[in-house]
């Protein structure tokens, strides 16, 4: 089959990479775009992955995405027409969903976080299969017209995209830092991102406190970027991040997929993400998995004990692909 991948954010990448080498395997003829925004081009290419950019972000109001979905949409059935794909898919990508009702080619979306309320309603009455993790209830998707689109899989995505995964310390080297001594990871929060209005003053006081320490800070915009001062390891460019949470001792985000990122790899973290719940992080909280941070001073800053992590579970990205195909008849 001729199959098309949109990617519109920097997870998406790390997500889809390991379904994309799946399909290819398979002998799927596979063909990428990808939005620029966030690292979502510097990760592509560090994997090598041959993709075609289309389009770009257009901002964090209703309006400007309502314009970006337009003009990225268009972009792209452009580009699609005339290609003879059998199916089309990405992770949230309403681009994608609607291009390919356009072009009358079947559709398919993933997604984890449930409350993401105008992109999954839009997805989800477009898409013919709708990927989720079985954890999220049915009824909490019925209101986006998922019902009987749902092809469920067990655990979190990270664990099929990371079932692969072998951290490489060469990260360390690379951002100067002292294995010896305890490192933080802090991921800022989702400021372009509809759900998630809310000023988050804990992470700021957390940033404030691991100041001058081995804290890396992976901002997700050049204003972010910009607003963090001196006294924090700032990459340039698109990192090894999986390495870095796998040694890092401990990670505080505002955002979901380095969360269970850290979880996967077994790295203490604690969440300050301050919007609704998802049934996957409910769920990590009910089990110990993953921590809301309420105070600063419960974030410590100490190396972990050696083999600390727990067992890890690795999980076959052959499962997700065979539910992704299930969209194509």
């Amino acid at each position: 089959m001729r199959i098309w991948v949109d990617l519109t954010n920097s997870p998406h990448v790390l997500v889809l990479r390991p379904i994309v080498e799946v399909l290819r395997a398979q002998g799927h003829d596979v063909q990428i775009t990808a939005r620029d925004f966030a690292q979502t081009l510097g990760l592509l290419e560090r994997f090598n992955i041959d993709h075609t950019v289309v389009g770009r972000h257009r901002g964090a109001m209703l309006a400007a995405k309502g314009v970006g979905l337009l003009s990225r949409t268009t972009a792209l059935a452009r580009w699609a027409r005339g290609r003879r794909f059998d199916l089309a898919f990405g992770h949230g990508s309403n681009d994608v969903t609607v291009a390919a009702r356009l072009l009358r080619i079947p559709c398919a979306t993933m997604f984890d976080y449930e409350w993401a309320t105008v992109q999954h309603t839009v997805n989800c009455r477009l898409a013919r299969t709708v990927v989720v993790p079985a954890a999220i209830p049915p009824q909490r998707l019925a209101r986006y017209g998922a019902t009987g689109r749902i092809a469920a899989y067990e655990g979190l995505k990270e664990e099929y995209y990371l079932a692969d995964f072998e951290p490489d310390p060469a990260v360390l080297g690379e951002l100067g830092l002292d294995p010896a001594q305890p490192i933080a990871v802090v991921r800022t929060a989702p400021a372009v991102s509809l759900y998630h209005r809310f000023e988050n003053d804990v992470l700021g006081a957390v940033l404030e406190r691991l100041r001058g320490h081995q804290t890396v800070v992976l901002p997700r915009t050049p204003e972010q970027r910009a607003e963090l001062g001196n006294g924090f390891v700032v990459p340039e460019r698109a990192i090894d991040a999986q390495s870095l949470i796998a040694f890092a001792d401990v990670v505080v985000s505002a955002g979901g997929t380095m969360n269970r990122e850290a979880v996967a790899l077994g790295t203490p973290v604690w969440t300050t993400f301050q919007g609704r719940l998802g049934a996957v992080d409910e769920q990590l909280i009910a089990e110990g998995r993953l921590r809301t941070l309420m105070q600063v001073n419960d974030v410590v800053l100490a190396k972990r004990e050696p083999g600390a992590a727990g067992e890890r579970v690795r999980r076959d990205p052959a499962l997700l692909v065979a539910l992704l195909l299930r969209a194509a008849g």
